[in-house]
């Protein structure tokens, strides 16, 4: 039996903040073309947000005939979509200063446990062994997002539905939240742990709303989100965010820590954060190394030069 499983994406370059490239890539393949126009006119509505609101590009998929579904997945439900000839989009980490991106998956091999990603050249796909991308996965609570027509979703079996709905209502919620709408995310998201208690997402999402109003109940949301998944990376780095704002840096630094070591490549500014709350600590040596480390994940940091100094200071 043929140990690679593999499907063929069409190699596709435009993108934008509301078509991010995966949508686009994923949409082509099914033979539908989105309008970029389209997407950038949307786009206007998010006027200095950093990165790709991916809803957008899920809403503009569905009204030109696509239908979708976001859900917590594993390693078997995702070879079994490529098996299927359905190409999954993921969440994962990101790298630099970018906290996570949506990565489209083309593919597996079964005798090398490897995991194929999507790349927009031609006969190129990156490699990710199984192991460590099962590790990154988790820790956005092995969130995937499927574009299909319609006619395919009776074959897809989804053990539950509540958590697919729940799991839209965060997308929707972040959508709101990036206009402004911060009373009517913070509803949805408030809805979404309604319908699934067990969504990490949610209560991360609620937390990180709270944390913006320096409400003392994110602890309480992004402990929940801790507990129902345990390498939910973005819920640490939230509590070290909440406790450097409040100066209680003993507890920021711990929580900063949890974060790194769950994954110690995902975020450069956590290191420069860490270094504060040591150097508040008069911990100078290690703020110094963690100085360091974000410049080295980092190099082209807009504040290098005042990381630098700091370097020498401390």
């Amino acid at each position: 039996m043929e140990s690679i499983h593999t499907l063929s994406l069409p190699i596709v370059n435009q993108e934008n903040a509301c078509l991010p490239l995966v949508i686009n890539a994923v949409s082509k393949y099914w033979a539908v073309d989105l309008p970029l126009a389209e997407a950038i006119e949307i786009a206007k509505k998010y006027a200095g947000v950093k990165g790709s609101i991916l809803i957008e590009g899920v809403e503009l998929a569905e009204r030109y005939g696509l239908s979708s579904a976001i859900l917590n997945s594993s390693m078997r439900e995702l070879r079994k979509m490529i098996d299927m000839g359905i190409p999954p989009i993921v969440i994962l980490p990101g790298i630099r200063d970018v906290v996570q991106h949506a990565s489209l998956i083309v593919g597996y091999d079964e005798m090398e446990k490897t995991i194929f990603h999507y790349i927009p050249e031609p006969d190129k796909i990156g490699a990710i062994p199984e192991e460590k991308f099962d590790q990154q996965w988790s820790e956005d609570d092995k969130l995937m997002i499927l574009l299909f027509p319609s006619d395919i979703m009776s074959k897809i079996k989804f053990e539950n539905k509540t958590k697919l709905e729940s799991n839209r209502l965060c997308f929707n919620a972040e959508k709101l939240r990036l206009q402004g709408k911060v009373e009517d995310a913070l509803h949805l998201l408030k809805r979404a742990l309604e319908i699934n208690p067990s969504n990490s997402t949610a209560a991360c999402l609620v937390a990180g709303i709270l944390n913006d109003t320096n409400s003392s109940d994110a602890i309480k949301y992004y402990k929940q989100s801790i507990e129902l998944n345990p390498q939910c990376y973005l819920a640490y780095r939230g509590l070290g965010n909440y406790y450097i704002k409040i100066r209680d840096y003993k507890n920021a630094e711990k929580y900063y820590t949890a974060a790194v070591n769950i994954n110690p490549q995902r975020f450069a500014p956590i290191y420069k954060n860490r270094a504060i709350t040591r150097l508040e600590q008069k911990k100078s040596a290690l703020a110094k190394e963690d100085f360091k480390k974000y410049l080295e994940l980092l190099p082209d940091a807009p504040d290098a030069a005042s990381i630098m100094q700091a370097i020498k200071e401390s």
